[in-house]
């Protein structure tokens, strides 16, 4: 079915008799039984009867299977923050000595735990521009254990060449793990093109009414969802019953909500590019960015959030941070909302000047996130902040 289907027709716990039509909210820490062997036994295994929430809940597991039917995966693991689901892959899945290749262009938040596990058990990462798959084979190491990479990239819109990368990480035997956040499964599901996991914010698009936190990390396969299972259990990082329940109401409208995202961005992005006060825009559907030509073959949209540069630096940039008035100043992304911020003192606090030039950050670059509201009052009050 297609996936605008598949976002409304999310399967729900069945009871006796019949079925509910919405996937009912367990909220409930634990589950009582009358046999201990099936209590002991179901505290061993992912598809067990469900014990405790950090093992799992009939409404998280709703979720996990909603999202993961909708990345073409064969199982999910919801956790309680994007960023608790990218711990739990990279804690779970490397060990001391390790090697990781990388794009170059990351969440501010990955770099973080990538430098933390060089400094605590010297597991290096090498980073690459992500457009030759060359470039990736020489950077592979007897010791590289995975390829991490971001669908289109948090907040210049970098687009890394899935299908060529994934198909050499294949070749080297290397998990590619794919932060899909940015894309959403509407516009792409990168395991249908190599990826081994792939992981959310389901605080973003997934949820997409600014009111959950959550994250999601979906695997191609099962023997892999077994693997971090018992790690995420004791990682502690499980999804709250209430925000998969949340999340599951916002994924319903998520093909609608892309399109109207979208929809908006290449309005507001066209109009920013043609603006005198504006020198740069950095949105992947326009034909003049860098990614623009390999997003195209294999993304079906280039997403709604972006960053441009102002003519005027960093001062023109938190000048119009306290001028607009319809667009919201805050954190976070994927709302019905449009935000804004700068990234080189919020999402991106952790790099310095010349990692954020590596990364094509400026002092003054800004990333915005085009919500669903009508695109001509957004551009005006864009135009009214930047006059």
């Amino acid at each position: 079915m297609h996936p605008d289907t598949r976002a409304v027709h999310i399967t729900a716990p069945p009871v006796a008799g019949s079925t509910p039509l919405s996937v009912p909210l367990y909220q409930t820490s634990s589950f009582a039984f009358d046999d201990p062997h099936v209590l002991a036994d179901s505290m061993t295994r992912p598809d067990g009867a469900y014990v405790y929430g950090r093992f799992g809940n009939p409404t998280v597991r709703a979720l996990e299977q909603a999202v993961a039917d909708l990345e073409g995966g064969a199982a999910a693991l919801a956790t309680s923050s994007g960023m608790g689901a990218i711990n739990m892959l990279l804690h779970g899945l490397l060990r001391t000595g390790d090697h990781v290749v990388a794009q170059r262009s990351l969440y501010g938040g990955t770099y973080t735990v990538l430098r933390d596990l060089a400094e605590r058990y010297g597991i290096e990462t090498t980073y690459i521009d992500g457009h030759d798959a060359g470039e990736l084979r020489s950077a592979i190491r007897p010791n590289t254990r995975l390829l991490y990479l971001e669908t289109i990239s948090n907040p210049t819109g970098h687009i890394s060449d899935l299908p060529a990368l994934s198909a050499v990480a294949r070749e080297a035997g290397l998990l590619t793990i794919v932060d899909n956040t940015f894309a959403s499964p509407v516009h792409c599901q990168p395991i249908a093109h190599g990826a081994d996991i792939v992981v959310h914010s389901a605080t973003k698009y997934l949820g997409g009414h600014t009111d959950v936190t959550g994250g999601v990390a979906v695997f191609a396969e099962e023997a892999h969802h077994r693997e971090l299972w018992g790690h995420a259990v004791e990682f502690g990082a499980a999804a709250d019953p209430f925000a998969a329940w949340l999340t599951i109401r916002g994924l319903h409208t998520l093909p609608l909500r892309m399109r109207a995202h979208e929809a908006n961005a290449a309005v507001v992005a066209g109009r920013l590019a043609a603006h005198p006060a504006v020198s740069a825009v950095h949105w992947s559907g326009l034909a003049d960015h860098p990614s623009h030509a390999i997003g195209a073959k294999f993304l079906s949209g280039f997403g709604a959030t972006f960053s441009f540069d102002l003519a005027g630096g960093f001062e023109a940039g938190l000048a119009l941070l306290g001028r607009v008035r319809l667009i919201r100043l805050a954190p976070s992304l994927g709302g019905t909302e449009t935000l804004i911020l700068h990234p080189a003192s919020t999402s991106h606090r952790q790099l310095d000047g010349d990692e954020l030039r590596a990364v094509g950050i400026g002092t003054g670059s800004i990333r915005i996130s085009v919500g669903i509201e009508h695109p001509d009052d957004l551009v005006a009050d864009l135009e009214q902040a930047l006059a």
